[in-house]
């Protein structure tokens, strides 16, 4: 039932969602699985669900996709928030990333809910996914453990040209402080902080770790932002910078954290260490009935909230494209929903 799927990401693109405000299209979600007959769960801005006749002796497969949206880029020449039909495509903010994974997800797990599977479904549709925020998937996951649901794999719906997205880096961000001493430009005294944090930025840029991961190959570094000096004619004592670190499994985190900070003078504090690299094996029934049905398997460059999902085989794969995520006048085919629909219903029940 396109038609349906295709009224709700309508509704969803009318109702604004970004992330931390999701709090009416989780209405909307909860609302749309009661008309279809589905009693909803609702955990902050978390919507969620099982399927019936649930068996605990059965695995769990998680089906999950987000709510939440940026906001809308300044080049839009569409209102963002009125869904417009046009050559078989929608247009709106959230239609590509990630409301068309969401709504087919949403009516796959309708059409097979009450089937006899092998399987037992959870549909979780959750917030804060674009903040990677603690309010979303974390922290259903998190209620899941202590309900004894903890999923044995999941299906994260994002735009991936429904090709099979096994693997996907992590992501640290560095905070990094150098520190010298003040004085006056003009009698060169001091020490100055830039010169010091340029050398650092240097050591970064060309830094090679150890280890390289066999799938996601090497750890990258970038120095993204940099700010020092009060005036012109006082050498800067403090220069900051921050360094974006796409990491992979080859570390965890907090040992490629611990070896970046050894590697240079500045001080070398990540705000978070939660983002992690996560890969799926090749061999999972996940991936091998993905690529029964025809799907191409890569390494994904942008992170989900599979990096969420501890201990926990995740396959990305959804409607859309990646490249118009975030993107002024963002749409999706239709037949795209269509298409990944009959893909979602047949990777289930191949299981």
């Amino acid at each position: 039932m396109t038609p349906r799927a295709i009224t709700l990401l309508d509704r969803l693109i009318a109702t604004q969602s970004l992330s931390r405000q999701e709090n009416n299209t989780a209405d909307l979600l909860e609302r749309h699985l009661c008309e279809n007959g589905v009693t909803p769960c609702r955990l902050k801005n978390n919507v969620w669900t099982v399927s019936s006749n649930f068996d605990r002796n059965k695995p769990v497969l998680l089906l999950n996709s987000h709510h939440d949206t940026v906001r809308p880029a300044a080049g839009y020449t569409l209102d963002p928030f009125t869904p417009l039909h046009r050559e078989g495509k929608i247009f709106g903010l959230g239609s590509n990333d990630a409301g068309a994974s969401l709504v087919s997800l949403v009516e796959t797990f309708l059409q097979l809910r009450d089937e006899n599977l092998n399987i037992n479904l959870i549909l979780a549709l959750t917030a804060e996914e674009e903040i990677s925020g603690h309010d979303g998937i974390e922290l259903l996951l998190t209620h899941l453990a202590a309900e004894h649901l903890t999923p044995d794999m999941a299906v994260v719906g994002e735009p991936t040209l429904l090709k099979a997205a096994i693997a996907e880096r992590g992501l640290m961000v560095i905070d990094c402080i150098s520190r010298g001493k003040s004085g006056h430009a003009a009698r060169n005294e001091g020490i100055n902080a830039i010169y010091d944090a340029m050398a650092d930025i240097e050591r970064l840029r060309n830094f090679t770790f150890e280890k390289t991961s066999p799938l996601l190959g090497d750890i990258k570094i970038t120095v993204t932002q940099i700010e020092a000096g009060t005036q012109h004619n006082v050498v800067p004592d403090r220069c900051s910078f921050v360094a974006d670190v796409r990491t992979t499994d080859a570390y965890t985190n907090e040992e490629t954290a611990a070896i970046i900070s050894g590697a240079i003078k500045s001080e070398a504090t990540p705000r978070s260490t939660r983002l992690n690299a996560s890969a799926i094996p090749e061999n999972h029934p996940l991936v091998m009935a993905a690529k029964s049905l025809g799907a191409e398997t890569f390494v994904s460059p942008t992170l989900s909230d599979r990096a969420l999902m501890k201990n926990i085989p995740a396959l990305k794969i959804g409607p859309g494209d990646s490249a118009r995520s975030h993107t002024a006048d963002e749409f999706v085919f239709e037949s795209e929903i269509t298409d990944a629909i009959v893909f979602y219903k047949q990777l289930i029940l191949s299981l």
